[in-house]
């Protein structure tokens, strides 16, 4: 269940902190979880969401924000396009399952990331179909800010990944 996984979850990351020192080598090794659970749960996603292929950019996180996110997280994202170029999307929510129970970062914790792990999981995801993407934490409501916010930018343009198929 989501609680589960979230308590679980909240266990993980405080035994991370433990194991190291550094706020950079927890948010890498939560980054490489993520991205391994990703390459693995794309497959679960493409058989029970039975969407169809995604056509640009914009489909893709769309598909990220509505489904998959509600699927995993219980929880929808809205998309927005932050590149004339339309590699580059932010996710943002309002509401992140993930820090139900985490009141705020520890100060001495300042650079951790404390969700890193969903942006191995969405660059995992994207990389089995063949969308190779950088994902990044833009704003997260544990460090003070308004809302969470991810950024996906995909690293080859849209004009590429036409010239590829013909």
């Amino acid at each position: 269940s989501r609680e589960l996984f979230v308590l679980t979850y909240g266990a993980l990351v405080a035994q991370l902190c433990k194991d190291y020192e550094k706020d950079e080598d927890v948010n890498i090794c939560l980054d490489r979880m993520g991205y391994g659970i990703g390459i693995r749960l794309i497959d679960d996603f493409l058989a029970r969401s039975a969407v169809k292929k995604c056509r640009s950019y914009s489909e893709t996180t769309d598909m990220i924000a509505q489904v998959a996110f509600k699927m995993y997280l219980g929880v929808t994202a809205s998309v927005s396009c932050t590149s004339a170029a339309g590699n580059e999307f932010s996710l943002i929510l309002d509401k992140n399952p993930l820090v139900d129970f985490v009141e705020e970062l520890p100060a001495e914790r300042a650079l951790l990331c404390y969700c890193n792990l969903l942006c191995g999981v969405i660059r995992g995801a994207l990389e089995m179909v063949h969308l190779a993407a950088e994902v990044t934490f833009l704003q997260d409501r544990l460090k003070g800010d308004a809302v969470t916010e991810i950024g996906i930018t995909f690293l080859r343009k849209a004009e590429d990944r036409k010239h590829k198929r013909n």
